[in-house]
């Protein structure tokens, strides 16, 4: 039986007090400026190279609260996550608009219950204060949602919680364990320091960056560096805006490794049949990824990819999103992702329906086209040791899914 503790009992009464009076009610909500989101997601799996066939259901509540401590910032984001699937080989793995999770430093994060069919974890996704140092800067202790990216699919030189490419819930980005000083030096100047501690495979690793971000006529630039999980990390990324297009770029160099990442992209909104269609093309090249399928399960077991750095395992990639407003309360996206070393797609096409303000309903399709596995002599010196399969591709191994969600503010 699962049962509830800590976090979720506070979380229990405080809904309780909320819903005494409505007057009471108001008055809270203002003291505490405290909001809500929930998110449910229904899918349907076909069978593929790797996984049955068969359904999950996702839920995720979060409640926010960002009480007035007077010169004092704060911010709190109590969440729970429950995962149900109906075939324990479908894994309960974090599902679509879960927060992705599995570095963080500070024991925020517990498990209420988990077994072959369910999952059910809750987690601090924000816990800060944030501390004036004079009127141009400001000092964050805490869980915090930090973001550095410069494009807008792939991101190699944000180093803290990337989104996945193909994640079509991005309302919230993960929580960084982090001390963060801010300070801005002219309007359009910004100086930036985190360090962060995170618990990765490998031990605690430290991260100590300072970054520079101006933005002057047409031009929006940024450079960032120091120690990245105990390596050395450099970046610059910069953003031109002329005759209506954006061209983002940004690059990244690791050492020792000796790893270039880079990308870059164009986007622009176009009119079509008097609705606005808005189109973002991206490449990206990244040293830590792949040309061979074979490599796979070696990025897959890499540093990078197990502390969250890689939003894809190819070593080039191309994404091209579309988003169109078909009507006032529907807006229709596709989204495809090429590898370009195997060959392999992902395409998915979805559309969204506001019912109201703080209520929206989706629907979307996963898709992969490409090779579905690859055949390897077993590593065994013995003559009867049986082949092993590995995927054929990225995009291949990837089963047809159909997802239904419902997400609502509050």
């Amino acid at each position: 039986m699962l049962r509830p503790r800590g976090p979720l009992l506070a979380l229990v009464g405080l809904t309780l007090l909320l819903g005494a009076t409505g007057s009471a009610e108001a008055q809270l909500r203002d003291d505490l400026r405290l909001g809500g989101y929930y998110l449910g997601v229904g899918s349907g799996y076909l069978e593929g190279p790797f996984t049955p066939s068969g359904a999950s259901l996702f839920q995720r509540v979060r409640l926010m609260m960002s009480p007035d401590l007077g010169p004092l910032r704060t911010d709190v984001a109590y969440e729970q996550a429950l995962n149900l699937v109906t075939d324990p080989l479908l894994g309960l793995t974090p599902g679509l608009g879960e927060v992705q999770t599995g570095i963080e430093w500070l024991p925020l994060q517990w498990t209420i219950s988990e077994g072959d069919y369910a999952s059910w974890r809750h987690r601090f996704d924000r816990l800060l204060v944030g501390v004036p140092l004079g009127g141009a800067a400001e000092l964050t202790v805490g869980r915090q949602a930090i973001s550095w990216a410069n494009n807008l699919i792939f991101t190699p030189t944000d180093p803290w919680a990337p989104f996945d490419p193909a994640e079509p819930f991005r309302e919230f980005r993960a929580g960084s364990d982090a001390v963060r000083v801010q300070g801005f030096t002219g309007p359009f100047t910004e100086l930036d320091f985190v360090l962060r501690p995170a618990d990765t495979s490998d031990g605690t690793t430290i991260t100590a960056l300072g970054r520079i971000s101006t933005a002057t006529g047409p031009w929006d630039v940024s450079a960032w560096g120091g120690v990245l999980h105990d390596e050395g990390a450099a970046t610059v990324a910069a953003t031109l805006t002329a005759r209506g297009f954006a061209f983002r770029g940004e690059g990244q160099l690791r050492w020792p490794d000796d790893v270039l990442r880079l990308s870059i992209g164009v986007d622009r909104s176009l009119p079509l049949a008097g609705r606005d269609l808005y189109v973002v093309l991206e490449y990206q090249r990244d040293g830590y990824g792949a040309t061979d399928p074979a490599d796979y399960p070696a990025v897959f077991l890499s540093d990078p990819y197990q502390r969250g750095e890689m939003q894809v395992i190819g070593r080039n990639e191309i994404a091209l999103q579309g988003s169109w407003q078909a009507t006032p309360l529907i807006i229709t996206d596709l989204l495809t992702v090429w590898n370009v070393n195997d060959g392999s797609f992902l395409l998915s096409p979805a559309a969204t329906y506001s019912v109201s303000n703080e209520v929206y309903v989706r629907s979307g399709l996963f898709f992969g086209i490409g090779a579905n596995t690859l055949t390897v002599p077993s590593p065994l010196p013995l003559p009867e040791a049986p082949e092993i399969r590995l995927p054929g591709s990225e995009y291949g191994i990837v089963p047809t899914s159909l997802y239904v969600s419902l997400s609502a503010f509050f």
